[in-house]
């Protein structure tokens, strides 16, 4: 799990800022720079990444905009209500996850992730997701994180599997996007079903 310094259910206004960064196993998870925008641009300009997200391959004009955006999502008690995170990996950045307030109670949270291709098979985004579902549950003390994909996304549906959500639809034709409808999945996960999991993981680990 990542590093935290927050108790598990706070949601009122005195809750302690969230640490960061957030340091897993083997990644860093930390807020937007300015100096991001050549190492992020690198894999957004790929038509493979932006495949199955609503953008185009990403310009340099585009990565402007974007990185002046994601500069101020430091955290969903901030103006933006989302917490953006560049992951490291050794130092070099191999992605981006984000984590926004679903509507005004920031009891629900939708996250997405980009991820460079070159890094895929490694576990990063599985850990990377894993994190932020801690950050959610255990700083944020949301009742529900969820994620909608491109039903022909299947890495991505698989990751939503690995970190322990449930596929709860799948809504046909009900995406406009790129010159043509798409399939929309959701993937969810509760509270509860989060904390069972992390008691299961911890009973395990002390009895070996």
């Amino acid at each position: 799990m990542a590093e935290s310094t927050e108790s598990a259910g706070s949601t009122s206004g005195a809750r302690a800022p969230l640490a960061l960064p957030i340091v897993t196993e083997r990644l860093t998870l930390r807020t937007y720079r300015e100096d991001d925008l050549e190492p992020t641009l690198a894999y957004y300009a790929l038509p493979e990444v932006a495949r199955f997200i609503p953008y185009e391959p990403w310009t340099h004009k585009d990565a402007v905009e974007q990185l002046h955006r994601r500069l101020r999502r430091t955290g969903i008690d901030g103006e933006e209500k989302a917490l953006g995170l560049v992951v490291e990996h050794g130092g070099r950045v191999i992605g981006d996850v984000g984590l926004w307030c679903a509507d005004d109670t920031r009891r629900r949270g939708e996250m997405g992730w980009a991820f460079r291709p070159d890094v895929a098979g490694h576990g990063f985004a599985t850990e990377t997701v894993r994190a932020l579902v801690d950050v959610a549950f255990g700083h944020y003390g949301m009742q529900r994180v969820f994620a909608q994909l491109d039903a022909r996304n299947s890495a991505s549906a698989r990751l939503c599997e690995r970190v322990g959500m449930r596929q709860e639809a799948h809504l046909r034709r009900d995406w406009w996007c790129k010159g043509e409808w798409s399939d929309t999945l959701v993937y969810g996960l509760l509270r509860e079903e989060w904390a069972e999991a992390a008691f299961d993981t911890h009973t395990a680990a002390g009895s070996v």
